[in-house]
């Protein structure tokens, strides 16, 4: 398929789908349970709102979602707190799977819902959206409820950044553009179709969400894409748009940081697909630099991108889903 004919087909507006009812009525008439995961840490601010909202839109109003729960890094605020009493199931990602080694990134967290959340789909929406409205959710689900096909449905949108003086009309997807993007369209050019890759907020069947290995940092994303890409093709795709997303800006230092674990993943994937066979062993030690009047700082940080096996091949979760 052409990437512009594929655009044209798996590209939708959140306002297509804004008929909850008809929406409602074609999951209950496939059966689905749908699950929703906020990953977090230290997301008192906002937390509180996002369950507000989508308790009393999608879960009373209109019944789309089957269960909301917040799988948490370990937050230091009242992040859980506030969670649970406006009525999400809270976890600790450290309390599933115990007996695994710990580890901690917001791959863990996505990776350990699978496990534990019951939803035949797992939506999956960052705790820091200032402007959180119901099409986060059902502008990536009913791609996936309408078509059988598509496994996966990532969102796009504007991502006005948040400063202290007010909001900057436009910005923000800068790892895509610089790094991810210029990758896609050297070796994956089709991928290159997909907007915003690198977005948290996206809605994907648990038997793809299975097989999949889960970095648990920075290239969780990327490497979904790569993964369901390779074994799928861009028939398995759709994507959103959701308008607006207001969140947090990020600096540019920790952008590098995630760019470096990103290009980690990136690299072992194309290792691993035999497309690059004379690949070093890849260093793990990042140095960035700070200045400090007339000093400059060199600071090292080391990122090693570990992964989480296919959730399908955890004895555990085989014996809690062999009777469903």
């Amino acid at each position: 398929m052409k990437i512009d004919e594929w655009i044209q087909k798996n590209t939708f507006h959140h306002s297509a789908f804004e008929d909850l009812d008809k929406l409602v009525k074609e999951k209950e008439k496939q059966n689905l349970k749908i699950s929703l995961c906020i990953p977090t840490l230290n997301e008192e601010k906002t937390i509180g709102k996002e369950i507000v909202l989508f308790n009393s839109e999608l879960v009373t109003r209109y019944p789309l979602l089957d269960e909301i729960a917040v799988i948490d890094s370990g937050s230091t605020d009242n992040t859980l707190e506030v969670a649970q009493s406006f009525g999400a199931d809270t976890y600790l990602a450290s309390d599933i799977l115990s007996d695994l080694d710990n580890k901690k990134g917001k791959g863990e967290n996505l990776w350990k819902a699978i496990y534990q959340l019951e939803g035949d789909i797992i939506v999956y929406i960052d705790a820091d959206i200032k402007n959180i409205h119901p099409r986060f959710v059902y502008g990536l689900l009913a791609p996936l409820i309408y078509n059988k096909k598509t496994k996966y449905v990532k969102a796009f949108y504007d991502r006005p950044l948040a400063f202290s003086e007010g909001i900057r009309p436009s910005g923000g997807g800068r790892v895509t553009e610089i790094l991810i993007r210029p990758l896609f369209s050297l070796f994956f050019p089709e991928l290159s179709a997909i907007i915003q890759p690198l977005s948290g907020e996206y809605a994907v069947s648990r038997e793809v969400l299975e097989k999949l290995s889960f970095p648990i940092g920075y290239g969780v994303e990327t490497a979904h894409l790569l993964d369901i890409y390779r074994e799928y093709g861009m028939d398995a795709f759709a994507q959103t748009d959701l308008d607006q997303r207001v969140h947090r800006n990020q600096e540019t230092i920790s952008l590098g940081k995630m760019s470096f674990g990103i290009l980690q993943t990136f690299l072992n994937r194309m290792k691993s697909y035999g497309m690059m066979t004379d690949i070093p062993e890849l260093s793990t030690m990042l140095r960035q630099f700070q200045a400090h009047d007339d000093v400059f700082e060199s600071i090292e940080q080391e990122i090693i991108e570990e992964e989480r096996p296919p959730m399908i091949t955890i004895p555990e979760y085989l014996e809690k889903r062999g009777n469903k």
